[in-house]
């Protein structure tokens, strides 16, 4: 059983992941493919003309999962502190989520045409709060128990929205505050299992023998790849089993079940509660895109973290885009508002990635940190002081 103390403001930070800073890169990446790449509408399997589809609704769900992957590593990493430390984290935790709500809901005022995940995003880091320092179990039993309700609760928040715009609807119905925090919490139970080494402090215990992050990281890396995988394989092998998506999906609003005309209370069930359809909001659909989230951290983490020089300048360009997501994030509608004729298309995509990577790689090594990055962490400081 791990044991939580109290801790000064050093014991909390440890060296930064590489393999998460991929992973979000992979997610920033995708979700630029869902704006204007030109991705089929929905993936089916049979059909390799709609692969582009893998994007959708998994690239917005690895963005949650690793935000409460960050949550779980500016808290503590394996060891969450204790008081006051974990007030004084938080508080800070708690001005940055206000900050991302404002800069998320300053870029739905462009009339960017594209649903904004920060908002929702910015709330979620308030609603986790009160977990930071639950044991790890605990963390994925509530994250289950947010699966569970997922379709419930987006079914009853429809009527809210029955008389609203695109701007409210963004505000909760398009990314689901249950689904989402489902996503969170799995992204901290991860962060909590030990994604790389422990940061060790005077007075800790040496390490047994060897590299540390071999017992405490690489295993970990290992079994959330196998986990992801299998988690996510079984999920859509039952969906498609028990509720094929309909033929008129297309109709189907982004978070919220749909089921067909004429369907029958059992196949209506089905697809509130099973349906594989991107953003239904179906078990089966937080349990595969959690599990599709959970591979590629740990795919990405067991690839990039620990590894050589050559490894790492490989990397480089998704590790600069990965350290600065929010930036990356915003600096993209504001491009897609700024430029409304831009085609959709594998091209365009192409455009975006590199002009990312060009971005962030310069920016960082001329400048450091992210500039929106920097701001939510100047203003989260001064007000926490």
């Amino acid at each position: 059983m791990t044991t939580v103390r109290p801790a000064p403001v050093t014991r909390v930070r440890g060296a930064r992941l590489s393999g998460v800073d991929v992973s979000r890169a992979v997610a920033l990446l995708g979700m630029m493919a869902a704006h204007v790449g030109g991705v089929a509408d929905q993936l089916d399997w049979s059909d390799p003309s709609s692969w582009s589809a893998v994007v959708n609704g998994r690239s917005s769900s690895l963005f949650a999962v690793l935000a409460g992957v960050s949550v779980g590593l500016v808290s503590g990493r394996t060891t969450p502190p204790g008081p006051p430390e974990i007030g004084r984290v938080r508080a800070r935790l708690a001005v940055r989520a206000v900050l991302i709500v404002v800069i998320g809901v300053g870029l739905m005022l462009l009339g960017t045409p594209v649903y904004v995940i920060l908002p929702t995003y910015g709330a979620l880091f308030l609603l986790v709060l009160p977990a930071l320092r639950w044991r790890r179990w605990a963390v994925f039993t509530a994250a289950g128990a947010c699966a569970l309700l997922s379709a419930p609760f987006a079914i009853a928040i429809v009527p809210l929205y029955a008389d609203t715009g695109s701007f409210e609807q963004q505000l909760g119905l398009v990314y689901p505050v249950v689904t989402f925090l489902a996503y969170v919490l799995v992204g901290l139970g991860v962060a909590r299992s030990g994604l790389g080494p422990r940061h060790r402090f005077p007075g800790d215990a040496p390490a047994a023998s060897g590299p540390c992050w071999w017992g405490e990281g690489r295993g970990t890396q290992v079994a959330l790849l196998a986990s992801g995988v299998v988690a996510a394989t079984t999920a859509y092998v039952v969906g498609t089993l028990l509720a094929p998506i309909p033929a008129d999906a297309g109709k189907a609003f982004p978070g919220v079940p749909f089921v067909s005309e004429g369907s029958t209370a059992g196949q209506a069930m089905a697809q509130v509660f099973l349906s594989p359809r991107d953003h239904s909001s179906s078990i089966v659909d937080v349990l595969g895109t959690a599990g599709v989230a959970i591979a590629v951290i740990g795919l990405c983490s067991l690839v990039v973290d620990g590894r050589g020089r050559t490894v790492q300048r490989i990397a480089f360009p998704l590790v600069a885009i990965g350290s600065m997501p929010l930036s990356i994030y915003a600096l993209h509608l504001i491009v897609i508002a700024a430029v409304p004729e831009l085609p959709d298309g594998l091209a365009t995509w192409w455009w975006f990635a590199v002009g990312a990577a060009l971005f962030a790689m310069l920016w960082q090594r001329f400048l450091g940190r992210g500039p929106l990055e920097r701001l939510v962490a100047h203003i989260a400081d001064t007000v926490r002081r």
